[in-house]
C-alpha cells in the first residue's frame, strides 16, 4: 500500500526545508534587529480558548477532538489567543513594552487551494503594553522590513492602512448603534469579494431603504488615499460633543502614525485604504494588510490593534498590536519574482580519503572542524579518488581536504579550493588556525 500525505499538508524534502529555513532565518533576523524576543506556546490548546476569542463559528475551521482525558482540544489555527493567555498570566512581572515574536505551524480545516493550506507557518509579531501610535508605527516598519529583506520593493507590495475606530465614528454619524456597526463592518470587510447588489441586500437588513445610498457614501470613503482628504471628511461629519473630540484625537493619532512610518523609511510602502476592516471583531483601532502590488493582489500579512483581547481571555487590561505573515503566499510571490533560489546547505569541507590510516587522520580533523562549527562531510566507505572528487563537486563543497599516503607521511593535509582550482599543503596541526582564513579569502592560483 502506497501512503500519501493528507490533503493540505506539505512534505519538506531537504531542498524545500532549506528554502523554508531561509525564510525563517530572514524573519528572525529582522525581528531581532527590532529587539523582539522569541517565544513559543503549545500546538494543542483547549477548544474553549478559540471559542472565547472568535465565537462558536470558529469550530468549523478547526482540527478539534476530545482527548483521552475527556477534554475538548484543538490544534492551534493562529497564535494570538495563546499569546494573549501567556501575557495575561505573567502581565505583572513583564517589563513593558513587551515585544515578542514567534514562528510556528498552524492548522485550519479549510479547502486546500492556491496560497491556502491546512497546515502552514506564520511569522507572528506583537507589542503589548503600549497604547500610543508609536507601537503601531514600529510594527508596520518591521512588517515592511521583513518583506524588503527578501528583495521585494514598493513595486511588489503595499501595506494598506485603515482604522476601525474611524469607522465606528463614521457609523455613529450614520445613527448606527454598536450592534448595527458590528454587522455593517462585517459587510464592508467583504466588499472587495462581494457583488454590489448582494452587498446592498445585506446592508438593507440593517439600514432598510437607505442601504444603497449608504453604500455609495462608503464607496467614497474607501476611495480616499491621502490623509488631508481623510481628515477633511472626518471633520465634516455631523458629530458633536464627545464624539467630535474623539474624531479630532483620532486624526492626531493618524498624523503621529504616518509621521512615524515616514521617519522609519517605510512611507513609500503605505497606502491609506479604509476598505481594509479586518473581519475579526476583536480588532479595536488601526488595522493593516500587506498586499502584492501587482498580479493577483494576494494578501501577504495582516494585523492591527486588539486592546481588549488580553482582558477578555482572563488577563488584565493590556493594549496590544500585532500582525501575522504566512509562509505559503510569501513563498509563491518570491518564486514568481525569482527571488527564492534553490538553497542547498553545501558542506564547507569534504575529506578525500585514501586508505585506512588516512581515514583515521581525516576523522580526527573532521571532529576538530565540526566542533568549530564548520560543515564537513566524508565518504563512509572506501572509494577511489576520482569518485570522491566527483561527489565533492556534486555536493557543492567549497574545499577538499585531501588525505593520501604522501600527505599522511609528511603530516600535512592538501587543501583544494574548488572555486579557483588552487591547491596547497598545510601542517595538520595548523588546521584550526587556517580554517577561518580559508573561509574568508580562499586559495588563489598563485599559492598552489
Amino acid at each position: 500500500m502506497q501512503f500519501q500525505s493528507l490533503p493540505g499538508f506539505r512534505e519538506f524534502y531537504p531542498d524545500a526545508c532549506a528554502r523554508r529555513n531561509h525564510i525563517f532565518g530572514q524573519w528572525k533576523q529582522v525581528a531581532r534587529a527590532f529587539n523582539f524576543q522569541e517565544y513559543d506556546a503549545p500546538v494543542l490548546e483547549p477548544l474553549e480558548l478559540y471559542i472565547e476569542k472568535s465565537g462558536e463559528e470558529i469550530v468549523g475551521q478547526l482540527f478539534n477532538f476530545e482527548d483521552r482525558g475527556g477534554r475538548s482540544v484543538a490544534l492551534r489555527p493562529e497564535m494570538t489567543p495563546s499569546l494573549a493567555r501567556l501575557i495575561g498570566a505573567k502581565a505583572n512581572s513583564l517589563k513593558r513594552p513587551i515585544k515578542w515574536f514567534n514562528i510556528g505551524e498552524h492548522y485550519r480545516y479549510e479547502k486546500p487551494q492556491k496560497g491556502r493550506l491546512r497546515a502552514f507557518y506564520q511569522f507572528n509579531v506583537d507589542i503589548f503594553g503600549e497604547a500610543g501610535p508609536g507601537a503601531d508605527a514600529e510594527l508596520i516598519a518591521l512588517l515592511v522590513q521583513a518583506l524588503r529583506a527578501f528583495g521585494l520593493d514598493s513595486k511588489d507590495f503595499k501595506v494598506r492602512l485603515s482604522d476601525r475606530d474611524l469607522w465606528l465614528l463614521m457609523l455613529a454619524a450614520e445613527g448606527l448603534d454598536e450592534a448595527g456597526s458590528a454587522t455593517v463592518l462585517g459587510i464592508i470587510d467583504k466588499l472587495e469579494r462581494t457583488d454590489r447588489v448582494k452587498a446592498v441586500e445585506k446592508l438593507a437588513e440593517v439600514l432598510g431603504d437607505e442601504a444603497d445610498a449608504f453604500l455609495s457614501r462608503v464607496e467614497k470613503v474607501i476611495a480616499i488615499r491621502d490623509f488631508d482628504t481623510l481628515s477633511a471628511y472626518i471633520l465634516n461629519l455631523p458629530l458633536e460633543g464627545d464624539l467630535a473630540e474623539q474624531a479630532k484625537k483620532r486624526l492626531d493619532d493618524w498624523s503621529a502614525l504616518l509621521r512615524g512610518i515616514n521617519s522609519s523609511g517605510a512611507g513609500d510602502f503605505i497606502q491609506i485604504d479604509l476598505g481594509i476592516v479586518r473581519g475579526l471583531a476583536y480588532y479595536t483601532g488601526f488595522v493593516f494588510e500587506a498586499f502584492e502590488a501587482s498580479g493577483e493582489g494576494r494578501a501577504l500579512a495582516g494585523g492591527g490593534r486588539y486592546d481588549a483581547l488580553v482582558k477578555k481571555l482572563g488577563g488584565p487590561e493590556m493594549p496590544a498590536v500585532g500582525f501575522a505573515m504566512g509562509d505559503v503566499t510569501l513563498e509563491d510571490l518570491l518564486e514568481s519574482k525569482k527571488l527564492l533560489t534553490t538553497y542547498i546547505e553545501n558542506p564547507d569541507f569534504i575529506a578525500i580519503i585514501g586508505g585506512a590510516e588516512a581515514r583515521d587522520a581525516a576523522m580526527g580533523d573532521a571532529a576538530l572542524l565540526r566542533s568549530m562549527g564548520y560543515r564537513l562531510n566524508y565518504p563512509l566507505k572506501d572509494q577511489g579518488f576520482g569518485k570522491q572528487f566527483k561527489d565533492a563537486n556534486q555536493k557543492g563543497a567549497r574545499f577538499a581536504l585531501i588525505y593520501g599516503t604522501d600527505e599522511i607521511e609528511k603530516g600535512v593535509v592538501k587543501i583544494r579550493d574548488f572555486s579557483t582550482g588552487a591547491e596547497q599543503e598545510f601542517p595538520r596541526q595548523d588546521l584550526a588556525e587556517i580554517a577561518p582564513e580559508l573561509m574568508i579569502s580562499g586559495l588563489s592560483v598563485t599559492e598552489g
